[in-house]
């Protein structure tokens, strides 16, 4: 059944996850408090669907005039919330932000609208007002969400299992794939996995140990490659446990705790460098963003349908309980 998708916040996360509702069938709406952010958000959408549809990923149909009739740019909350019937919060992660946004769909969305956050580390919980509650949970993708097929589900303390249940079956229906959590922990599982790396990447840089460029040499041409055939635990297992023992034991150097702060980080952001849509970063990359993020997808679209061929063996033993 199709629904109507509000969408709150059209930046990195929100105009991409308007894009994938739009391709699973939804009526969609997409709103920001900044005009410029809202207006570039379409020509990012155009650019992303045409490098889905150029490699087989999305139906030859979908054209950019399709997208401007499944997607709607709107200015106001009260225009992208009415008649909803999931409200997809994908704003800063800012605690003051969030509960003046979930006071304003209170107030505007009708109460059987699904709201569902895309919060990585913030709990959104505390923060969504008390009659809400039973309807409210957390949809977490990663970016970009019409590559990327995991989408973590976490339910509010006091929300309907009916709704959990909801949500997954939505997100298997588009064909992703769902991973219902016991409960809210910040950063779920990738991401906790991938703040580990973090901090040991800053520590590497900030200490001068490596540049940006050969810490990202090491990782694609040393675990890149062999995670998305084997994962981590499934690894291990082809190792051999008794040897993961012995690495434990002889173990003489121990990884940084998770940081606060990077010195490289901070000096980045003090001088404009934000990162690819700022055009630049750790690096160097220009200011043609859409050229850019189509050569991102072009080159992950490529390694998903090798990768559907080549298969996984991370979960082919049975699991052991």
């Amino acid at each position: 059944m199709a629904l109507k998708v509000a969408v709150l916040g059209a930046g990195t996360m929100g105009h991409a996850l308007a894009l994938v509702y739009a391709l699973g069938g939804h009526e969609v709406r997409l709103t920001d408090t900044s005009m410029s952010m809202l207006d570039k958000a379409g020509g990012l959408m155009e650019k992303a669907l045409a490098g889905l549809v150029a490699h087989g990923e999305a139906p030859a149909e979908c054209t950019a005039e399709w997208l401007a009739g499944a997607v709607t740019r709107l200015p106001t909350l009260a225009e992208t919330l009415e008649d909803a019937d999931l409200v997809v919060e994908a704003i800063v992660e800012q605690p003051d932000a969030k509960r003046a946004v979930y006071a304003e769909v209170d107030r505007l969305a009708p109460m059987h609208a699904l709201i569902a956050s895309n919060t990585s580390y913030l709990d959104p919980f505390p923060l969504i007002p008390a009659r809400r509650q039973p309807r409210s949970l957390i949809m977490h993708w990663y970016t970009p969400p019409y590559l990327v097929d995991l989408v973590d589900i976490v339910a509010g303390p006091e929300c309907d299992p009916d709704c959990v249940a909801d949500a997954r079956d939505l997100v298997a229906a588009m064909g992703k794939v769902p991973l219902v959590m016991k409960t809210f922990v910040p950063g779920y599982i990738a991401n906790r996995i991938q703040s580990a790396i973090a901090a040991e990447v800053y520590k590497l840089i900030d200490d001068g140990v490596a540049t940006a460029e050969e810490i990202d040499t090491a990782i694609v041409h040393g675990l890149a490659l062999r995670i998305p055939v084997v994962g981590v635990l499934a690894k291990a297992d082809f190792t051999g446990l008794p040897l993961l023992q012995h690495a434990l034991r002889n173990a003489t150097y121990q990884p940084p705790p998770p940081a606060e702060r990077s010195s490289t980080l901070d000096s980045l952001v003090a001088a404009g460098r934000t990162g690819v849509m700022a055009g630049a970063g750790y690096y160097d990359w220009g200011k043609d963003t859409a050229a850019l993020f189509e050569a991102r997808d072009r080159r992950l679209i490529a390694l998903k349908q090798a990768m559907r061929g080549i298969g996984t063996m991370a979960g082919a033993g049975r699991q052991v309980d």
